[in-house]
């Protein structure tokens, strides 16, 4: 991961004196002074890196400015997963200390461990990768994916995480909730796609944990293999193949159309196609991934709602400055709505 360097002083969402009070106290072998570095990838969560006077390296994870009261369990969720998945053959950070007193540092927190490694945040990123270690690395991508969904949350403290039952229908209200109150426009296919995945909606199949967000940018990779899998902020109990149809959505192919910012490695060719990725998860998991478009409609149609939603607050000015190429951002909504479509007609 990238650093953003800065006087620790001056260092936003970090009280440097306080915390390494609390730390100090609460971690084992830390020797002050400390420094906090800001890492870069982070999309919601912020991400530290602290390193000691020993030089050893560890990571404090907060929630993002302004959002204290909003987010102050999550911080204690997210190190309950870690703590559960930690206890299974999935590669984690393991967590050491959780700070729950926002009075240290105006928001709960937790340290873990540093796990070296790269971050292939882009399809550049795929492109510096060495060749021979590309496959591999996507190979391991789906077969931890298969692992993950074999877990019974019940056997790692996980079962009472979420609900188990009816994800697909969970989804589809709050989703369609949100893009009844956001649209900025009247997009029938929208409307068209919501119809048929709710007339399509297959039963689920036991309740596995689902990271939410398993993708290549959110994992450590060293020497063609994944040493860590991080951001669990989005992880919950259900419906294993919706991390199967992410994932394919976020497997891009070279050439291939580009949807929003071009944050897939795989674009760079040598990780494998979509249909080898999907045969390895099949074999590894023994699932029957035969209505896997299903999936991948659901989650671009999703992710449409999403992005509308991002677009809806930037125009009403709820995002500030914050700048947002507008036609952009229709297009890959449109995008996503349009193949969606195409996805679901197809079944």
């Amino acid at each position: 991961m990238e650093e953003q360097n800065a006087d620790t002083n001056q260092l936003v969402g970090i009280n440097a004196e306080s915390v390494t009070r609390w730390m100090l106290e609460h971690v084992d072998t830390v020797v002050a002074p400390l420094s906090f570095n800001l890492l870069q990838g982070g999309h919601s969560n912020l991400t530290y890196k602290v390193t000691d006077a020993m030089g050893t390296d560890r990571v404090l994870r907060r929630p993002p400015l302004g959002h204290v009261l909003a987010t102050a369990h999550d911080m204690a969720r997210e190190h309950r997963i870690l703590t559960g998945i930690a206890r299974s053959d999935v590669p984690v950070p393991r967590v050491l200390a959780l700070c729950e007193d926002i009075d240290v540092n105006e928001a709960s927190f937790y340290v873990m461990e540093f796990v070296p490694g790269d971050v292939l945040a882009d399809t550049a990123a795929g492109r510096a990768t060495p060749p021979m270690e590309r496959t591999s690395i996507g190979r391991h991508l789906f077969e931890l994916l298969a692992d993950l969904h074999a877990i019974n949350p019940d056997d790692i403290g996980l079962g009472e995480l979420a609900r188990k039952d009816d994800y697909l229908g969970r989804q589809l209200k709050r989703w369609s909730r949100q893009w009844d109150e956001s649209k900025t426009r009247e997009l029938p296919v929208m409307e068209e796609v919501r119809r048929q995945l709710e007339a399509r909606k297959p039963d689920q199949v036991g309740a596995s944990i689902v990271h939410g967000d398993w993708r290549l940018p959110n994992m450590l990779v060293t020497n063609g293999g994944i040493q860590a899998v991080l951001d669990w902020e989005l992880c919950t109990l259900g419906d294993a193949m919706a991390d199967i149809g992410y994932i394919l959505n976020n497997w891009g192919q070279p050439n291939e159309e580009l949807i929003g910012r071009d944050l897939e490695p795989s674009r760079a060719g040598g990780f494998g196609s979509r249909e080898e990725m999907l045969g390895i998860y099949a074999d590894r998991s023994g699932r029957d991934v035969s209505n896997v478009n299903y999936y991948r409609a659901f989650s671009l149609w999703r992710g449409a709602a999403i992005s509308e939603g991002v677009l809806a607050r930037y125009l009403a000015g709820a995002m500030g400055s914050k700048g947002l190429e507008l036609d952009l951002q229709k297009q890959g909504i449109d995008h996503r709505a349009e193949l969606a479509h195409q996805l679901i007609s197809e079944l």
